[in-house]
């Protein structure tokens, strides 16, 4: 993976959040690193925790768009046995310093537990690609010997509070990093530069052995499509109650992806990692037919039987699909704008590498339906569904 860092851009820095301003975007000019909102930063200053506001991209996130939070109640919230998300957020908008900021990262609990100024967390593709196969676990322990590796839990507070138990008594400095299973990557160190360069090796090393064990070969193919364009905008649109925009991808990867045998089983095997079921939800309708309207009742009772089975008194979200796979054809992504289709185009693309790399590893293994569930409802979603 290129490191990005650049002298001339870095001496530009006047101050610790200049830098942390400067390598956030760094992380975030690389889509193989975070997509679309992913990852978080942050930087100590002093009794502050500067960390990614909510609604910030690493991309283009600038100084405004770090929430401070004072370190001490971050700390002590850490150590409680429970705290509902929603509690968690009103905890950490009291103890901000600056209440026009954005609300602080679900993640600032974590950040504020690693005893370095600068700490980077992305979900780097090369990574989560290894972790999400069979024998993931095997291999990113001996990958990352020097690093703590911790068992997937749901982001946010129970993450950090398991975190904080596992790191009791630890001797940070005998630490390189930590890599969350099925989730993404952390970095950390006193200087900006330091923890930017750990990030880039550390995922070049999941690359280099991604490249040794798992290369990918895909030739080159185009099938014209006799898709009705029209119809399935019209079609899908009545099914998600507005008029949808789509993304059309017949890339060869997506056109390889979309050939493969046992077509509906192969690619109903979960995110890759937590955040994209936001998008994507955790399958894609599968056509292997030209019966659509079919195809989508089927796929929303599924769905709704999905729903009935981890339900707790949540509001269902649409059931309809987010995108549909047509055999040996195309990958079609839907969103109520066309930014929003191509982001989930986006993801649906790094997934299907990862899938198809994994594969290559012993098979493809992403978090459970129960655990895809929790992600897919978190409290702060349905609170805003709520209001």
């Amino acid at each position: 993976m290129k490191n990005l860092w650049d002298e001339k851009a870095a001496a530009k820095c006047v101050d610790q959040l200049d830098f942390r301003v400067y390598t956030s975007n760094l992380l975030g000019a690389n889509d193989e690193l975070v997509l679309h909102g992913g990852g978080n930063t942050s930087v100590k200053i002093e009794d502050i925790l500067y960390v990614k506001g909510s609604g910030w991209d690493l991309s283009n996130i600038q100084r405004e768009g770090f929430s401070p939070v004072k370190l001490d109640t971050l700390l002590e919230m850490a150590q409680l046995e429970k705290l509902s998300d929603s509690d968690m957020v009103n905890l950490q908008r009291a103890a901000m310093t600056d209440k026009e900021a954005p609300n602080p990262s679900v993640e600032a609990i974590l950040h504020a537990l690693i005893p370095c100024k600068f700490v980077d967390h992305t979900h780097a593709d090369a990574v989560v690609t290894i972790s999400n196969s069979k024998n993931g676990k095997e291999y990113i322990e001996k990958l990352y010997p020097n690093f703590l590796i911790v068992d997937y839990v749901m982001p946010g507070f129970v993450l950090a509070h398991k975190i904080y138990v596992m790191t009791k008594g630890l001797d940070w400095d005998s630490i390189e990093g930590i890599i969350l299973h099925n989730h993404g990557i952390i970095t950390f160190d006193d200087d900006a530069k330091k923890s930017y360069d750990k990030m880039i090796e550390a995922v070049t090393k999941a690359e280099e052995f991604l490249d040794e064990n798992a290369a990918l070969e895909i030739q080159r193919s185009y099938e014209h499509s006799g898709c009705d364009i029209a119809k399935i905008t019209k079609t899908f649109s009545k099914y998600k109650g507005y008029e949808v925009h789509i993304n059309i991808n017949q890339s060869p990867l997506a056109s390889y992806y979309a050939s493969q045998p046992n077509l509906k089983e192969f690619a109903s095997r979960g995110v890759l990692t937590p955040e994209h079921i936001i998008r994507t939800k955790r399958a894609p309708l599968v056509m292997e037919d030209t019966n659509l309207e079919a195809g989508i009742e089927n796929f929303i009772k599924e769905y709704e039987e999905y729903y009935m089975r981890y339900e707790n008194g949540e509001i269902m979200l649409n059931p309809a699909p987010n995108y549909m796979i047509i055999k040996n054809l195309a990958v079609i992504s839907f969103g109520a704008t066309k930014k929003e289709s191509d982001i989930v185009n986006d993801i649906v693309e790094h997934t299907m590498k990862a899938v198809l790399r994994a594969d290559k590893l012993g098979g493809y293994v992403s978090i459970s339906e129960k655990d895809s569930f929790a992600m897919e409802y978190w409290e702060l979603e349905q609170a805003k569904l709520k209001k």
